[in-house]
């Protein structure tokens, strides 16, 4: 898939007030600091579409993009860490749920993970939760760049392999460094085959 345009659209607080739901959609959310910012300028080829902060808990609302005019890319608030209250929290947390289970053209959920860590259970916890709430997924496996290529495929086989505990059926997952640029065609290629199926089903409709 090449990008021709991709430019911000708007920010959300909820789900009603998003976008209307008449283009397939594809949502980036991961824990505070996993590189989510720079993974969808890397992804669009732009350096300053979504806002990168040293800060974690920067993004706090649903922000769509549009890309080429025929898909909306989403960037969600982080869950985990993040410097902001308890109640905040709790009001992140279900804008979230709202968003993931009413948003009806949401075709997938890529969810980042940093591959320099071993599993970490929040982001299994996070997982599960999407799997009750029957919510499609795929990972992103960040910062690749950040540590040996070794090391990176040994934790991402970690994580795989805590995902079999729970899971049958594991979804497809990117190895991706901003940086570098790694991940960003086999990413691309993956949403251009999901917006094909999209459109022909609609078709069917």
């Amino acid at each position: 898939m090449e990008i021709r345009s991709a430019k911000y659209l708007i920010s959300s607080p909820r789900v009603e007030l998003c976008p209307p739901g008449d283009k397939p959609e594809y949502a980036f959310i991961g824990r505070s600091n996993v590189g989510k910012s720079s993974l969808i300028n890397m992804l669009t080829g732009q350096t300053k579409l979504a806002k990168t902060s040293g800060s974690p808990g920067k993004t706090q609302m649903i922000n769509h993009f549009i890309v080429n005019n025929e898909w909306y890319l989403v960037d969600l608030p982080g869950y985990g860490y993040a410097k902001v209250s308890q109640k905040q929290r709790a009001s992140f947390g279900k804008m979230i749920e709202n968003y993931l289970t009413q948003r009806r053209n949401l075709v997938t959920v890529f969810v980042l993970i940093d591959s320099r860590h071993k599993p970490q259970q929040i982001d299994l916890d996070f997982l599960a939760q999407l799997g009750e709430w029957q919510v499609p997924f795929n990972i992103a496996f960040t910062k690749a760049d950040k540590s040996t290529q070794r090391e990176a495929a040994k934790n991402v086989r970690s994580f795989i392999d805590a995902m079999r505990e729970e899971w049958e059926f594991i979804p497809r997952s990117f190895l991706t460094s901003a940086v570098k640029g790694l991940g960003r065609k086999e990413m691309l290629a993956y949403i251009d085959e999901l917006n094909t199926m999209y459109f022909d089903q609609s078709k069917e409709e």
